[in-house]
């Protein structure tokens, strides 16, 4: 059924020159949340990305995906290299920021070539369309509240927070560029 359902979508999303959905909301089943990890640290670097503030540059085999160095009132609190929500093993490399016990992930997942194999990359996940690319949004059995995107052949951009965050995962994903 997944299968049909990626075909239908990008069959949609092209047919319709790329109209998407809402995108940023996060929400659905159970998995686990992102597992932090010291072995994947992406550099910093200090161009502007969106509104004239700092950006990080992750990347999948040398494409970079930008996102902002800091979101607002956040503070760094590490980095992870793991997605427990993905059904296969995927190079993953991402940034975390918190506020107390709040937790934001962004982070790019490199790997995923196909609709049809984003379509299947989180079990028990919703499949949407954020900017006319395939989407999927789902919620870990933590409450880590996740979204997910294939931005091109071999980078999805990954997006969770904590429910504290939930609200701030919209405005996040508008500020990442490609």
């Amino acid at each position: 059924m997944r299968r049909l359902a990626a075909v239908l979508l990008m069959l949609t999303l092209t047919g319709c020159g790329g109209v998407g959905g809402d995108g940023g909301e996060v929400q659905g089943s159970s998995t686990t949340p992102p597992s932090p990890s010291p072995s994947s640290s992406p550099s910093p670097s200090h161009e502007p990305a969106g509104a004239g503030s700092d950006s990080i540059s992750l990347s999948c085999d040398g494409t970079d995906v930008r996102v902002p160095a800091s979101p607002a009132g956040l503070t760094p609190a590490g980095a992870f290299g793991r997605l427990d929500s993905l059904t296969r093993p995927l190079k993953v490399e991402g940034r975390i920021w918190s506020d107390n016990d709040e937790r934001m992930y962004v982070g790019v997942v490199c790997g995923v070539r196909t609709a049809e194999q984003f379509a299947t990359l989180v079990a028990r996940s919703t499949l949407t369309a954020y900017k006319g690319k395939p989407a999927l949004r789902w919620t870990t059995r933590t409450g880590v509240r996740s979204f997910m995107w294939l931005e091109r052949p071999g980078t999805a951009v990954y997006v969770g927070a904590t429910p504290g965050l939930a609200d701030d995962i919209r405005p996040i994903a508008a500020d990442i560029t490609t």
